[in-house]
Formats: C-alpha cells, sequence, structure tokens
C-alpha cells in the first residue's frame, strides 16, 4: 500500500495546528525513541509544523521527581497547544501508548511499590488516559489492556501498529565487516537478540533456548546495554555456551547484525509492540517471540512463545536450521509481512486521527 501524501498533506492543512511531540528522553537508543526520529523526519520532508519537547530537568533527580516536574511544566505551559504525547503526562490531546500500561507490566514482572517512580507511572497513566481526547495503541493487546485495566471507551482507542523505514542491505558488506571482528564463517547460523533492560526483555531465557539448541556451530549475538552484564555473562558460562555468544553492549551498526542474521529470538516478558520485531522481519530474520509482545499479532502462531521460556521453540528452531530451504522460504515470507508496516503507513493513519480531534 503506497502512501497518500496529498490525502496527508490535505489533513494537515485542514488541522492548521503544530503539533508538539512530547517525549522526555533524547536517547538514540530504544524503540519509542526511533520511533519519534522516523516520525519527525517524515514531517521535516513534507515540512509540516511540529515541535519536539524534552525533558529538560537534570538526570541526577530521581526519575519520579523528573516524571512530575516534566508533567507539571508541560501542563503549565499548554495553553492551546496540541500535544502529542508518547509520555504518561496528565494533558495530552493525543497519548501514544507505546509504553503499554504499566499497571499491566507490574503486574507480570511484580515490581515492587516501594519505588516511588511506579506510584507515580500509575497516577499519570490513569490521569492520561482518562483525559486523552483520543488514544493511539501500536497492538490490539495494548487496547485491550487499557480498557480493562481503566475502564476506557474503546471507541477512544485507535490501533495503529508500529511503522519502520525499509532499507537495503549488502550481506557480503556486512558479513565482511562482522567476520573480522567475530571470526564467523559464511553459512553459519547466525541468532540475534536486539534490546536494553534484559531482564525484562528475556535474555537469560534467550541463554537457556540457545543452550538447548543441537545445531552447535551457531554463533549467538546479544546486542543492547544492561548494566548487569555480568550476570549474563556468567550464565552463558554456566551453561556452557559463552563461546558461542558474543555480548557487544549497545551497537550503532545493528543492521548489519540483522543483515547477517537468520533467527531473531525475542522472548520478552512484557512489550506493547517491539520495533526490533519489524526490522529483524525487514532483513530476512524468522523472528520468535512471546505472546506477551504486540508484536505477535503480526506472526503465525508457531512462531509465537506461550512465555519466555517456551522450551518448544528450540526443536522448530533446529528444525529450520536442518531444512535450509524451509528457513530461506520463512526469511522470505517474514520480509513480506514486514512490508505492511511502513512508516508512512503509519503517519497516514495517525495524521487521520488527529484531524478527528477538535
Amino acid at each position: 500500500m503506497s502512501f497518500d501524501w496529498a490525502r496527508a498533506w490535505k489533513l494537515f492543512i485542514t488541522l492548521n495546528k503544530k503539533i508538539y511531540l512530547i517525549r522526555s528522553n533524547k536517547s538514540k537508543f530504544g524503540g519509542a525513541e526511533n520511533y519519534l526520529s522516523r516520525l519527525t523526519n517524515l514531517l521535516e520532508i513534507k515540512n509540516i509544523n511540529h515541535q519536539i519537547l524534552n525533558s529538560p530537568f537534570p538526570k541526577f533527580l530521581p526519575s519520579w521527581l523528573r516524571s512530575i516536574l516534566f508533567n507539571l511544566q508541560l501542563c503549565f505551559l499548554k495553553q492551546d497547544k496540541f500535544y502529542f504525547s508518547l509520555e504518561r503526562i496528565t494533558c495530552p490531546d493525543l497519548y501514544r501508548a507505546g509504553d503499554g500500561v504499566h499497571k499491566v507490566f507490574l503486574s507480570i514482572e511484580n515490581k515492587s511499590r516501594f519505588n516511588l517512580l511506579h506510584p507515580t507511572y500509575l497516577y499519570l497513566e490513569q490521569k492520561c488516559f482518562n483525559n486523552a481526547k483520543s488514544i493511539i495503541a501500536n497492538s490490539k493487546m495494548v487496547k485491550t489492556q487499557i480498557i480493562n485495566t481503566y475502564d476506557i471507551n474503546p471507541n477512544k482507542i485507535s490501533v495503529i501498529y508500529n511503522g519502520i523505514e525499509f532499507k537495503k542491505f549488502n550481506y557480503e558488506k556486512s558479513f565482511y565487516k562482522l567476520s573480522k571482528e567475530f571470526s564467523i564463517n559464511k553459512n553459519q547460523p547466525i541468532i540475534l537478540f536486539v534490546g536494553s533492560g534484559f531482564k525484562r526483555k528475556g535474555v537469560e531465557e534467550f541463554l537457556r533456548i540457545v543452550s538447548e539448541l543441537k545445531t552447535r556451530e551457531i554463533k549467538a549475538f546479544v546486542i543492547g546495554k544492561e548494566n548487569n552484564i555480568t550476570y549474563y555473562q556468567n550464565l552463558s558460562k554456566k551453561l556452557n555456551i559463552n563461546s558461542r555468544v558474543f555480548f557487544t553492549g549497545p551497537r550503532t551498526d545493528v543492521d548489519d547484525f540483522y543483515t547477517i542474521g537468520d533467527i531473531f529470538l525475542f522472548p520478552t516478558h512484557y512489550d506493547p509492540f517491539s520495533n526490533v520485531v519489524l526490522e529483524a522481519m525487514n532483513f530476512q530474520n524468522v523472528v520468535f517471540t512471546t505472546c506477551t509482545n504486540g508484536a505477535s499479532e503480526i506472526l503465525d502462531d508457531d512462531f509465537i512463545m506461550n512465555k519466555p521460556y517456551d522450551r518448544k521453540i528450540s526443536k522448530l528452531i533446529d528444525s529450520l536450521f536442518d531444512n535450509k530451504i524451509n528457513l530461506d522460504n520463512e526469511k522470505i515470507k517474514n520480509k513480506r509481512i514486514s512490508e505492511q508496516f511502513s512508516i508512512e503507513n503509519n503517519l497516514n493513519r495517525t495524521l487521520e486521527v488527529i484531524n478527528k480531534i477538535e
């Protein structure tokens, strides 16, 4: 489906309003930050009037206090501004619930309520869902959770899946670069994980599943930031897979890893809709993820894990590595699915939602 720029531009002219995009962090890493970057690139290309508002408050302050201060600042200065918020605030016009439902996340992760950040988020979240004129959920899972948790009118919520920029890739170039750094061979099975915050994203389960694979010549790459990296490095040694697993830390060349990858295994405990799933699929990786990831809604049932440590997945991965024709067919299928989710289509549908807000 091609993007109808003329229609989108007509919608925006009708709006006659500047869009203020709200996100506290300026980080280069993270799904929401990447989404915002892609969205603003397209808005700039079409000269759609917008401005990003980030939190100005210093990071030495506790996270809960920064959240409260940022919310107070935004709502005090709002006046007639149109706020399209990617952050939990009490005065949004449109809220994109890209971070999911924090109350559900707490129940899944069994987090301590003594951390002041959690009651702060719960307060802001409830006010945000109630006060927003319209809400965008990036999966049906999140829409259902919002309705069931906060009794929000379903008609107020639109489901718009994440969108990505489609990229061309050069296997030979990427392989040459990474083979020198990691001593990998052509045709060597590659399994990837990309994400920061390893506990929630399921790196322990990733390692345990890798340890159960019968395909011994594989290389596994864990790409992302983690403060407690030593725990996972020690676990890989305990599982006797440390010679096959590379912990790369955060990388700016993730596309090169996607390019040489075969399987993308993402056993997250909770994710509204992981951008990395679409990215990996678009680079022809066969993706496995959990039913608690909204992105699982675009996958066939065989590739959806019932829980982060779903042991049946290791057998399916082995079967794909044993049959290159099936593996290649699934790779092509994954890419075709991903091509339905462009950032252009996402923006088109988002502008339609904005246009309906008075």
